[in-house]
């Protein structure tokens, strides 16, 4: 077993700006710990930190039982004359720095053998064989026979060169995740491990973590799966001032409680602070009745400066700590009324990708888009936002009044890359400084107005294309994974707006927690068929399908 001790923790960005703060917090042995926080607030870096990857400013991390890190992308940049990483360097580089080492010292000896067959190099290949074997190289390479067998469906002899590039990055994560978690090192630091898992993938890491005894520090956005593994959440907070560094706040519960802790922790807060002034103003009116008493009675004079030294050192002693900045999001959706049927098909087929299917969506139904990578999910949102480059056969119409808003899963979009958001809210809203400025507010992106839209994080690029949406006035928005780089204050901010919206909603999504709020499902099947469920389907072996029927109103 292993643990993982945080104390006094402090880190300086390289411009001097403080990032982290007195970072303090323990997880104990065969703990699940999920690390949250707001786009920007540093839960990466303290991750980094905890690895000794970078070193703090000041404090300490101790930790014990050996250490499995899995990156944020395991799919690392290549740098110009390196070799291509493959499904071998892609095990070793969440493999213990021992068997690194050995592993690097065994490719030198072997290459060194192609191009000299002496005895000093035979004898250098016989002691790296043996310094492999010591260090566990062979334990692991039957571990990495299971991993690769799971993961990926053929055994390690037969993939271990295949390039890493040829796998999806589902399967990079998988085949990372199984060797981490079936490894020997008894704590495991995750940056986001399910991003690339599809819902079947995202289940299978939920049991895993929720089976291993091994002691889990994770980052995630996935609400499902806080709310299914992580048993304590540790959430990095923004610091209270511009220049104060960022500090985390631990809550010993799971999800189902979190945000209910969280609230009644500001609420605290606020009712020290009121105690606060509440005393402070006593303590004035004292000073000035006995400063008055004191003029007429020698007697007073000795209580006047007692409580005058009173008040000197409450004042010197200060308020109680300010409460954290939030990130405050407000997503205002307004919408507009339009015709009885917002949209309808008969015969639809996005060529190549689907089976015909027809059916029909109502003015202010939520309708949930479900099904695997490349089933045409994102085709058939761009298809009814205008898309004049998507193919199909079949027939569809908008209804009346119908003014589509869509939002792009990939963020990509070449003609804003360059622009900063001032420039984008000019050119498409006329929006002055002093117009834009409450409206990037809103969405917690002042502070990158001047900022271009091709260097904003994933989230960040998110919340601004949100705000477009409800700018333009759409009535009918066509979301494509909106909440896969949204931070949990965010998604919910989403979700919120959603709620006020007037109008009608499709949305692609893998998010489970999202996918709850909707009223109906169109499932875009393996076999090509697009079919209604009644709920989430997110494995197709179910039985509860029915076929999508023209006309049709769930």
């Amino acid at each position: 077993m292993g643990h993982i001790d945080v104390n006094s923790l402090q880190y300086h960005l390289p411009d001097g700006r403080i990032l982290l703060q007195d970072v303090t917090f323990r997880i104990g042995d065969g703990d699940k710990a999920a690390l949250v926080g707001v786009n920007g607030a540093g839960k990466t870096t303290l991750l980094r930190l905890i690895a000794g990857d970078i070193e703090a400013t000041s404090g300490a991390v101790v930790r014990s039982g050996g250490l499995g890190v899995m990156r944020q992308f395991v799919d690392r940049k290549v740098e110009e004359g390196e070799e291509p990483p493959t499904v071998r360097t892609l095990l070793l580089s969440v493999a213990p720095p021992m068997l690194q080492k050995a592993a690097a010292e065994l490719d030198a000896a072997e290459l060194a053998m192609m191009e000299d067959d002496s005895e000093p190099t035979q004898l250098r290949y016989a002691q790296a064989l043996v310094d492999w074997g010591d260090a566990g190289g062979y334990e692991a390479e039957t571990l990495w026979d299971t991993c690769c067998t799971i993961a990926l469906d053929v055994p390690y002899i037969q993939a271990q060169f295949r390039p890493a590039s040829t796998l999806s990055g589902g399967e990079q994560k998988r085949l990372v995740l199984e060797a981490l978690l079936r490894g020997p090192e008894q704590v495991l630091l995750l940056d986001e491990p399910d991003n690339f898992l599809d819902v079947p993938g995202k289940r299978w890491l939920e049991a895993a973590i929720n089976e291993t005894p091994k002691t889990i520090l994770f980052i995630t956005h996935d609400r499902e799966l806080l709310a299914g593994t992580a048993k304590k959440i540790v959430t990095v907070e923004l610091g209270s001032g511009g220049s104060a560094g960022g500090t985390v706040w631990i809550h010993g519960g799971g999800f189902s409680t979190y945000h209910e802790a969280r609230k009644a922790r500001f609420d605290r807060f606020e009712e020290m602070l009121r105690r606060w002034e509440e005393e402070h103003r006593r303590l004035k009116d004292l000073v000035n009745e006995l400063r008055q008493q004191a003029k007429y009675y020698e007697s007073m004079a000795a209580k006047y400066n007692a409580m005058c030294t009173r008040l000197e050192r409450f004042e010197k002693a200060g308020p109680p700590p300010a409460p954290p900045r939030e990130q405050q999001v407000k997503m205002r959706l307004k919408g507009g009324r339009t015709g009885v049927r917002a949209f309808e098909c008969v015969n639809l087929e996005l060529t190549g990708l689907m089976k015909p299917f027809s059916t029909e969506i109502f003015y202010g139904e939520r309708v949930a888009v479900l099904g695997g990578n490349g089933s045409g999910k994102s085709h058939f949102l761009r298809l009814l936002a205008g898309g004049d480059d998507v193919a199909h056969t079949g027939t569809f119409k908008l209804g009346a009044r119908v003014v589509p808003g869509h939002f792009r899963q990939t963020h990509r979009q070449p003609h804003l890359e360059q622009k900063t958001l001032l420039e984008i809210l000019w050119e498409e809203f006329s929006f002055q400084r002093d117009n834009a400025s409450p409206a990037l507010s809103r969405y917690a992106l002042n502070e990158q107005a001047e900022q271009r839209f091709g260097q904003l994080s994933g989230g960040q690029q998110a919340r601004f294309q949100i705000l477009r949406l409800e700018l333009t006035g759409s009535t009918m928005l066509l979301l494509d994974e909106p909440t896969d780089n949204l931070d949990l204050m965010s998604a919910d901010a989403l979700e919120i707006g959603l709620q006020g919206y007037e109008g009608t909603v499709i949305a692609v999504t893998h998010d489970r927690w999202f996918a709850r709020g909707f009223d109906r499902y169109l499932v875009f099947g393996t076999d090509g068929r697009v079919y209604e469920a009644p709920e989430p389907v997110w494995d197709e072996r179910r039985p509860d399908r029915r076929p999508v029927k023209a006309g049709a109103k769930s």
